[in-house]
C-alpha cells in the first residue's frame, strides 16, 4: 500500500479532477470568465470582448449549450453575464430559467455587443479573457492552464489578483508525478472507504444517459444502438449496452441538455467515457461494489496520469485518454494484474494514436463508440496474453515510455494539425 501521504495527495488530484459539469467544459469555462468578469464590474455589462486560445475556439464552435436549444458561443457569453454565478464553477449557468434564456437572446440580438476574436501570439492551449464594459467602467478576467483557473482580474485598471506568471503551466504539471504503477498501487490497495467517492462518477454519468433516452439529442447515436435494428447487427449484449450507455451520455452533453456530468481532467466527454463502460461492465458482469470502486479510480486516475503530459486541451481526441483508462478498468474487472492493464494500454497506443480533435460537437459521440470499442478489444486481446509489441510502431516495453511516445505525438507533433484543422473549421462557409 501506499504512503498516506501520497494517498492523501492523489486523492486531492483527484477531487481536482473529477469534477461535476453542465454542459461542454470550453462553452462553460468561457461563461465562467464572463460571470467573474460581470461580478468584478459590478453590474450588466453593455458589451463583451472575448479573446480565446485555438483550441478554447475551436471546442467551444459547435456544441450545443445547455438548456437554450442554441449552437456556440454568443449565448454561453451572454448567459454568463445575465445568469451566471462563478461560485458554480462549470456549472456556472445552472439558474437558467425561460425569462433568462429570453434575456440572453436579446443581448445577441445586436452582434455589436459581443465581440470573439482568436487570441494572438498566445502559447497556452487553453486561454480565456473575457472584458465587460458599461458606460465608463471595465473588468477584464483571465483564465488560463485549465477550465476554472482564474489568473487575472481588474477592474478599471486595479488590478485585483494576478497570477499569470504561473499561467503557462497546466495545474496538472504542478501535481504529485504518476507512472502506471502508482496508477495501479494506488487503485487496488488504498482503503476503500477513501475511495467511495468514486460512485459519484457513475451516479452522474448513468444518469445522464437515462435522462438523455427521454429526449432526441445530437445524432441519437445511442438510442440507435439500442434499437432493435441494432440488436440484430450488435447484438443484445454488454458490447452494445456499453456503447449505447456511453454514446447517450454524450449524445446528451453535446446536445446541450442541462444534464450534469461527472467530468475527468476538464471535459465531461472525457469523463463519461472513463466511467459508463466500467460501470455498465461491471453490473453485467455482477461485479462487487469494491471491484466497480477500484476499477472507476484505475480508470479515472489512468486518464488524468495520461492528461498530465498530454495538456488539458491538445490536437489529440480525448476519447483516446479516457477510453485507455476505461480499458484498464475493465482488464481489472475481468480479473486482470498489472500486467495485463500494461498490455490494454500498449494495444490502445497501438491503435488510437492520431485521431484528431476537430472541436467538441453532436458527432463526439461517434468518436467515443470507436474509442470505447477499441478499450473492449484491447481488454480482451490482454486477458488472451496478446499484445502489440516494441517491434511495432510507437510501442515500447514500458508502459509509461508508450504512453509518453502517444503524448508527445498528440501534444507535439500534431500541432500543425492543430492549426489545419482550425483553419478549416473557422473558413466554412457557415462559419
Amino acid at each position: 500500500m501506499l504512503d498516506k501521504s501520497i494517498r492523501e495527495q492523489i486523492i486531492e488530484l483527484i477531487h481536482q479532477q473529477v469534477v461535476p459539469a453542465v454542459g461542454c467544459t470550453e462553452p462553460m469555462a468561457v461563461a465562467l470568465c464572463t460571470a467573474r468578469a460581470t461580478e468584478d464590474l459590478g453590474k450588466r455589462p453593455e458589451h463583451i470582448k472575448v479573446l480565446l486560445s485555438g483550441n478554447m475556439l475551436k471546442n467551444a464552435m459547435g456544441v450545443g449549450i445547455p438548456g437554450t436549444g442554441m449552437i456556440g458561443l454568443p449565448i454561453a457569453v451572454a448567459l454568463g453575464a445575465i445568469v451566471g454565478k462563478s461560485q458554480y464553477q462549470l456549472e456556472v449557468i445552472k439558474d437558467l430559467t425561460p425569462e433568462t434564456l429570453e434575456a440572453g437572446k436579446q443581448f445577441i440580438s445586436d452582434p455589436k455587443r459581443i465581440d470573439i476574436k482568436l487570441k494572438e501570439k498566445i502559447s497556452e492551449k487553453l486561454y480565456i479573457e473575457v472584458t465587460c464594459t458599461a458606460g465608463d467602467d471595465a473588468a477584464t478576467a483571465i483564465i488560463a492552464g485549465n477550465h476554472t483557473n482564474f489568473v487575472y482580474e481588474a477592474r478599471n485598471g486595479k488590478v485585483l489578483l494576478d497570477k499569470r506568471c504561473c499561467s503557462g503551466k497546466d495545474t496538472q504539471e504542478q501535481t504529485p508525478d504518476l507512472n502506471m504503477r502508482t496508477v495501479w498501487e494506488f487503485a487496488v490497495t488504498t482503503p476503500l472507504d477513501e475511495l467511495r467517492f468514486m460512485l459519484a462518477a457513475r451516479d452522474y454519468n448513468i444518469h445522464a444517459a437515462e435522462e438523455s433516452r427521454k429526449g432526441n439529442y445530437g445524432h441519437c447515436l445511442g438510442k440507435t444502438i439500442d434499437r432493435p435494428l441494432s440488436h440484430g447487427i450488435f447484438g443484445d449484449s454488454i458490447f452494445s449496452h456499453i456503447i449505447s450507455e456511453t454514446a447517450l451520455a454524450c449524445d446528451a452533453r453535446m446536445g446541450g441538455a442541462m444534464i450534469p456530468v461527472m467530468s475527468n481532467s476538464g471535459s465531461g466527454n472525457q469523463g463519461i467515457c472513463a466511467t459508463n463502460p466500467v460501470a455498465v461492465f461491471a453490473k453485467e458482469n455482477e461485479n462487487t461494489e469494491e471491484e466497480l470502486i477500484r476499477a472507476l479510480t484505475l480508470s479515472h486516475l489512468t486518464a488524468i496520469y495520461i492528461k498530465q503530459s498530454l495538456g488539458t486541451l491538445s490536437a489529440l481526441c480525448g476519447c483516446v485518454v479516457a477510453s485507455t483508462g476505461a480499458s484498464c478498468g475493465i482488464v481489472y474487472l475481468m480479473g486482470g494484474d498489472y500486467n495485463r492493464v500494461c498490455a490494454a494500454i500498449k494495444n490502445m497506443v497501438a491503435n488510437l494514436t492520431g485521431m484528431i480533435c476537430d472541436g467538441a460537437k453532436p458527432s463526439c459521440s461517434i468518436k467515443i463508440c470507436s474509442g470505447v470499442s477499441s478499450a473492449l478489444l484491447s481488454a480482451l486481446l490482454s486477458m488472451q496474453h496478446h499484445q502489440v509489441t516494441s517491434a511495432e510502431g510507437i510501442v515500447d516495453d514500458d508502459v509509461d515510455k508508450s504512453i509518453h511516445n502517444l503524448t508527445s505525438i498528440g501534444k507535439e507533433a500534431m500541432n500543425p494539425t492543430d492549426d489545419m484543422v482550425l483553419d478549416i473549421m473557422t473558413h466554412k462557409n457557415n462559419c
